[in-house]
């Protein structure tokens, strides 16, 4: 029966971890090839992931609402399911296996420990053993040396398991002269927790050492009694799962990138007179809204044309120069939460092809139905505070990319226009543009110089383009 390990996908080139929020099937259930088998989400979006391959599911190694890493085993799927319950006698067998393979070193220790009997047995002295009717091997011990020898190997298993000396006189040896041997113990610790309950003084230092996870888990309770209004006036809100990965991505952002802000401030009057104009036929003739955010990415890309090494990501001591332009636009989710779905290969489209991909992908990211595809692998990220009446923004950068741009709000401002016949005072249409970039790869030279850039496409829009 060939066993297939279904591994935790990897959602974007910056996610390292996805929480399952739900199993569609069970252990025992036939899946079929590209059928939905359990869903998950990111800080960035929820997805479906279906079965790479038909049979049944074995086996679910983590339970729902686990953080698990990026290719990370999650489950066991056996790929020859009707072979599954003749196979099940098979199964038996590796069991039977690990019997022999423990007692293979049961003639070494057996040799080496005769000649230590002497000067260890007085340490069981202040235990000693009480002869069972039915171990008679065990009473040949006793009258040895009036307490039953063990081996440090055995001794330390059982301390290390919590075995109180009484339990450990128990256990049935199958070694030489009725010693306890590392098979015996192990063999007894796997059938463990169907008998005694012992308590025995010395069991509690015994147990010390392997509970010594317990008070990690009760330190969980410690920090409730911080998130307590004492006079009532406090409303304690606990973060949801996609604003505590965004926490922390955002500070991972931080600690990545030194962060360096540039800015603008851009007349782009002609941009707005000329979307103004042109909006009502644009819808006629497409079916699409044209909003600032397509214009704005059009300027970006032919920006990072003219300055690629904006367009890089850090890998160690390497620059990694990216070919394709992604552009990923964020998106504010009626949560308050936000997604950047990426444009791939944005260089590809022109204003109507970029308008339809921005509605769309707007849209979707709205309803929660972004597909995974459509969030990873970008290059550079467009942010519009201005949607928010913000003049101006410093964004963090989205890992691993090298740089933001945020768009500010669009602003009706009097101006200094330059005419032929001299300098007027105007009412001119202004916005603030800020590049936050990496530091590291990106020098003030290059940042300023790309986000000048992007201000003089946006300044100098044909008013008398055609749509």
């Amino acid at each position: 029966m060939a066993d297939f390990n279904l591994i935790m996908p990897k959602m974007g080139e910056s996610i390292m971890e996805a929480t399952i929020l739900r199993w569609l099937k069970k252990p025992g259930d036939m899946v079929e090839l590209d059928e939905t088998i359990l869903e998950i989400a990111t800080d960035k979006v929820d997805s479906e992931i279906p079965s790479p391959v038909a049979g049944k599911l074995e086996k679910i190694l983590f339970e729902e609402d686990a953080v698990v890493p990026v290719g990370q085993t999650i489950a066991v799927i056996s790929t020859e399911a009707k072979v599954g319950s003749p196979g099940g006698n098979g199964k038996a067998s590796p069991p039977a296996q690990e019997v022999p393979k423990p007692a293979a070193p049961v003639p070494t220790p057996a040799v080496v420990e005769a000649p230590k009997a002497s000067p260890v047995a007085p340490k069981v002295d202040s235990v000693p053993y009480v002869p069972s009717a039915s171990t008679s091997h065990a009473v040949a011990v006793v009258s040895n040396s009036g307490g039953r020898f063990y081996s440090p190997l055995v001794r330390n298993i059982a301390s290390s398991e919590g075995i109180a000396q009484a339990e450990l006189d128990q256990v049935p040896g199958t070694g030489q002269g009725g010693r306890v041997t590392k098979s015996d113990i192990l063999s007894y610790l796997s059938h463990r927790g169907s008998t005694q309950p012992q308590v025995q003084a010395p069991a509690a230092p015994a147990a010390t050492t392997v509970s010594k996870p317990a008070p990690v888990v009760e330190q969980a309770p410690v920090s409730k009694p911080v998130s307590v209004s004492q006079d009532g006036n406090i409303e304690i809100i606990e973060m949801d799962r996609m604003r505590k990965m965004i926490a922390e991505h955002m500070v991972r952002s931080k600690h990545t990138s030194p962060h360096v802000t540039s800015m603008v401030e851009a007349d782009v009057t002609e941009m707005v007179l000329w979307r103004n104009r042109v909006k009502g036929d644009f819808l006629k003739k497409y079916g699409e809204k044209i909003t600032f955010t397509p214009i704005f990415i059009e300027a970006i890309v032919k920006a990072i044309r003219d300055f690629p090494m904006i367009n890089v990501s850090v890998d160690g001591d390497n620059i990694l120069l990216k070919k394709n332009i992604n552009i990923g636009m964020a998106a504010a989710l009626p949560s308050g939460n936000l997604i950047v779905p990426v444009i791939h290969n944005a260089d590809g489209y022109n204003l109507m092809g970029l308008s339809k991909k921005v509605n769309d992908l707007a849209a979707r990211a709205r309803a929660n139905k972004l597909k995974p595809e459509e969030i990873q692998d970008g290059t550079f990220t467009l942010t519009n505070v201005g949607t928010f009446g913000n003049v101006m923004g410093t964004p963090i950068i989205f890992q691993p990319q090298a740089a933001i741009m945020a768009a500010g709000a669009i602003r009706k401002k009097p101006g200094v226009v330059e005419t032929e016949f001299g300098d007027l005072i105007a009412i001119r249409h202004y916005m603030f543009l800020s590049l936050s970039y990496d530091h590291r790869v990106v020098d003030g030279s290059l940042g300023g110089s790309f986000l000048k850039k992007v201000s003089d496409y946006l300044e100098a829009f044909d008013p008398d383009r055609e749509i």
